[in-house]
């Protein structure tokens, strides 16, 4: 009996050491997990934190979509293809960009695809819905939402913004222009705003794609990259405005490549702590050992805000943030 509780005080602290080191991790590290990911939409659902990105690779291989969830921003749990082309009959490659929302329980993931170049190509925004945020996701509309150039604007990079008055928007654009339309209640189709027309232009000086857009104490913030995104140049700049129709005037950069660390950092999303000033900015860079395009990961950093409510340059870190469950 003496032999066989000496075996049983000797496992079990093995198996609790275990469980406290993979537990213990104090700092999320960057990237966030492992693989080739970008453009990634930061979101929390039900006190668990998430993060929806592109699968960064050649966009014929580029034909689904996974997401990631966490506890506590450091342990990372993969959900694998959460949406693909077999679900969204119509798009053929390059899905990417991917925006959520949460409305009566059920999860509106926009998603651009087939990176149309003209309006007699088949593609641009798409909008998938499931009961859960991990999916599987089904093609809500059965056709794009968007599959139109207006004022230019490429229909990519889609950003879906709540507005204080419980409004929905989307917000999209490549090839340096950005509209902002009006959703209807079910997420199927753009209304007319009072004066008639569908599509807003709110670009500003400087925007290149990737929109983003919060309130904070009143004032609409208005974020977006510029440069290239296979180049070291890509950043990320902002706007502060008081209405979510501007007008926007460039403020300056807050994200970009550190040479020590990473390039192009940029299409990026935010994350606040419900009920905090506690912000993140979670986006993707390129290894300094990597040159192909598609090399990007996502990472995750502290964004903060100055007496003035200015966005102070983010310090991009191989460290990440530190754990922070969700209460």
């Amino acid at each position: 009996m003496k032999q066989l509780f000496l075996i049983i005080t000797i496992l079990i602290p093995g198996v609790n050491a275990f469980t406290q080191n993979s537990n213990s991790k104090a700092m999320s590290g960057n990237p966030v997990f492992k693989g080739w990911y970008a453009d990634p939409e930061g979101a929390i659902f039900n006190k668990t934190y998430w993060i929806f990105p592109t699968f960064s690779a050649p966009y014929d291989q580029q034909v689904f979509l996974d997401a990631f969830s966490s506890p506590d921003l450091v342990q990372w749990t993969k959900h694998s293809r959460i949406v693909d082309t077999a679900a969204i009959r119509w798009a053929k490659r390059a899905m990417w960009a991917p925006a959520i929302i949460e409305k009566q329980n059920k999860y509106y993931l926009f998603f651009s695809a087939n990176d149309i170049q003209n309006n007699n190509e088949k593609g641009g925004i798409g909008v998938a819905v499931a009961n859960n945020p991990g999916g599987p996701y089904k093609d809500h509309l059965g056709k794009p939402l968007i599959d139109k150039f207006y004022n230019g604007a490429q229909p990519i990079d889609q950003f879906v913004f709540k507005d204080a008055d419980g409004k929905y928007y989307i917000i999209y654009g490549g090839w340096k222009h950005c509209n902002i339309a009006k959703l209807n209640e079910d997420f199927t189709g753009i209304v007319p705003y009072e004066d008639g027309t569908m599509f807003k232009e709110i670009t500003p000086g400087g925007y290149v794609e990737g929109p983003l857009m919060f309130i904070r104490n009143r004032k609409y913030y208005f974020m977006w990259s510029e440069g290239g995104w296979t180049g070291p140049d890509y950043s990320v700049a902002y706007a502060v405005a008081d209405s979510p129709f501007g007008p926007f005037k460039r403020i300056g950069k807050i994200l970009q490549q550190a040479p020590a660390i990473a390039t192009g950092a940029g299409h990026h999303s935010v994350i606040k702590v419900p009920g905090k000033d506690e912000w993140y900015i979670v986006y993707h860079r390129r290894p300094l050992t990597e040159t192909d395009r598609n090399a990007r990961e996502t990472c995750i950093d502290r964004m903060y805000f100055d007496d003035h409510g200015l966005i102070k340059p983010v310090v991009i870190t191989k460290e990440g943030v530190k754990r922070h469950p969700l209460k």
